[in-house]
């Protein structure tokens, strides 16, 4: 055990170890939390600098009421340098030798702990002595010439108006994913749910843009640089923190940083048990708002749960769905539903499980009905339990624009969800959606435009955008938004989706074909048969027309969209079997019609009297 008898002080790089207060600060006075054994490796390789000490030596020493294996030792020099900023294999601090143990290198100063006071968590070098010496002539002289300075400084500065620089507002922020001090024992939930939560509360600021959780999800590697992912994020502000269990007990550091110059505007760092988790993200939200000098609502205040079980479970969900492909949207229902079955009063995990249904019918990789009546009800018991959420909101605009085909209603439940939370880049290109498929573009485009100035890096929302303009007839700028998608994010495959469809009303099948396999291979499906559709108008028939066979033999054993199919008769000129197909598509409420009055696809049937009627009864007219 390392004993602390010695009020001492340790200086070494721009670190600055206190021993008696068991701190170690970085720089201006950054607080970096270690757990207890860490700043035990660290005091004994800082009182043995220069020295090859051997790792027996030093795991009887840090360890001296326990046997554990080396692994433990070598998982706090893993973590001490990674506080220290080392790059693998640099060893700038810590030197390992081969065989023997390690040696610290740094040149440290030892300052007595008697020559400081402090203040706060500064702390104040003691320059003047209690022996000093009265003051002579020759002190009173310079004294009375510095007063006479400072009256003419203060009386220039009342002269001029007093005008002096004053820091514009912080308007934007990202909160980074919270980063493990131990890779080996991290909790992706958790850190992310850290975040996720900080996101929440914060949102609710309107004054106060914060970027969401699918935006910052990425951020999350150990060696992220902050500045660096706030310069990526668009934002004024970065909050970043560690986050660290052992046993039943949770250690959180936090720091705000304006991203302009990398002052720090907080630091703060949390001791408790794992359950005090939402009290610690009560008391980062309040210290970052008042930091920010913004008010917290009572709102930010409430807890969706109190069940630190359910809550993991949820972000777990929520980790899959931010990733966006079929695969972990089904991955995350059985998240959601153990969240749910651990805490039935949980309105967010609801919320959750709604909108993983609703995204998988709309994809066509389940059955329609089943899977309808699974998002509606879960949707339905999030507003019971919380009619306040404004995503429970949004999960009913959805089902009720691609299910129910109630655009009136649809827009009602958007723009109440717009309501409760306007800085939400999820709500804002939800309408969108709504105005876009109703026929009205200018709207859709300008809610689109303002979710993507809420999220630059919402890539749902952003190769939306891309949709949105080719059905407003804009094809080459929805090609030039697509690519920039693309650019953001190479394996995501919705851009690819939306090019290739893209393409079909410029004629470049080749494209289109090309685009299609680049969706199938990120996302392991085609939502839309595009590429098929690229061969029948390409002038390949037969295998467009031996493709559409294999699909709807496939139809028969696994769910197929009845509207996918439709499409592909009318690629190859079949009127009669794509309306039969439509009509189907419509009684199995194929939430993909919601398209039928804007894609461009069909206007070869738009005088046919049962395109039509199919118009009408979709409520379009």
């Amino acid at each position: 055990m390392i004993s602390e008898s010695q009020n001492q002080i340790y200086e070494f790089d721009e670190f600055r170890v206190d021993v008696s207060k068991r701190l170690l600060t970085k720089g201006l006075g950054e607080e970096t939390p270690l757990t207890p054994k860490v700043f035990d490796t660290l005091i004994y390789l800082i009182r043995h600098r220069g020295k090859v000490i051997a790792k027996d030596e030093l795991m009887r020493e840090i360890w001296t009421d326990s046997i554990v294996e080396e692994n433990n030792l070598n998982q706090n020099i893993s973590i001490l340098r990674r506080v220290f900023g080392e790059k693998p294999g640099e060893q700038r601090f810590i030197v390992t030798v081969a065989g023997h143990g390690y040696r610290f290198v740094p040149e440290v100063t030892e300052v007595p702990f008697s020559n400081f006071r402090t203040l706060g968590s500064a702390t104040i070098d003691e320059t003047i002595s209690p022996n000093s010496k009265p003051l002579t002539r020759e002190w009173f002289t310079a004294l009375a010439l510095l007063g006479i300075l400072g009256i003419g400084t203060i009386l220039y500065f009342l002269w001029s108006g007093g005008s002096r620089s004053v820091d514009p507002p912080i308007k934007t922020i990202a909160v980074l994913p919270f980063k493990p001090l131990v890779l080996e024992n991290r909790n992706e939930a958790i850190e992310l749910g850290m975040a996720d939560s900080l996101i929440a509360k914060l949102s609710n600021v309107e004054e106060l843009i914060v970027r969401p959780l699918s935006s910052i999800r990425r951020y999350n590697s150990p060696e992220q640089d902050a500045l660096a992912a706030a310069r990526e994020l668009g934002v004024e502000s970065v909050l970043d923190g560690t986050i660290q269990n052992w046993g039943d007990r949770i250690r959180v550091s936090a720091k705000l940083i304006r991203s302009s110059d990398g002052k720090q505007l907080w630091t703060g760092q949390f001791d408790g048990r794992s359950t005090d988790i939402f009290a610690v993200q009560d008391v980062i939200s309040e210290k970052v708002a008042a930091a920010l000098k913004i008010h917290l609502s009572g709102q930010t205040k409430r807890h969706s749960t109190e069940n630190l079980e359910a809550y993991q479970f949820y972000m777990k969900g929520r980790y899959h769905i931010a990733k966006g492909t079929p695969p972990d949207l089904l991955a995350s229902i059985p998240f959601f539903e153990q969240a749910i079955e651990i805490d039935p009063e949980y309105a967010l995990a609801y919320t959750g499980l709604s909108h993983a249904f609703g995204v998988l019918g709309l994809l066509g990789d389940t059955t329609v009905p089943e899977t309808v009546s699974k998002a509606r009800f879960a949707e339905q018991k999030a507003l019971e339990l919380d009619d306040t959420l404004g995503e429970a909101h949004n999960t009913r605009c959805m089902g009720t624009f691609w299910y129910d085909w109630d655009w009136e209603s649809a827009e009602k439940e958007c723009l109440k969800a717009i309501e409760i939370d306007p800085n939400n880049s999820d709500f804002h290109g939800n309408y969108a959606m709504v105005l876009s498929s109703t026929g009205r573009h200018p709207e859709a485009l300008a809610e689109a435009k303002r979710s993507r100035e809420l999220n630059p890096l919402n890539l749902v929302q952003v190769a939306l955008e891309g949709q949105f303009l080719m059905f407003a007839g804009r094809i080459d700028e929805a090609l030039t938004q697509l690519r920039k998608t693309s650019q953001l994010e190479p394996n995501f495959w919705m851009p690819h989706m939306i090019a290739a469809s893209a393409y079909i009303e410029k004629g470049q099948y080749a494209e289109v074909i090309s685009e299609s396999e680049k969706e199938y291979s990120l996302s392991g499906t085609n939502v839309y048969p595009f590429g098929i559709y690229a061969l029948a108008k390409s002038g390949k028939r037969d295998e467009a027309a031996a493709a559409l066979k294999e699909l709807i033999k496939t139809s028969s054993t696994k769910p197929v969209p009845p509207y996918n199919i439709a499409l592909l008769y009318n690629a190859l000129d079949m009127r009669k079997e794509a309306l039969e197909w439509l009509e189907r598509a419509y009684e199995q409420r194929d939430p993909k019609m919601t398209l039928l009055k804007v894609e461009p696809k069909w206007n070869n049937l738009r005088t046919e009297p049962r395109f039509i009627e199919l118009i009408r009864q979709m409520n379009f007219q």
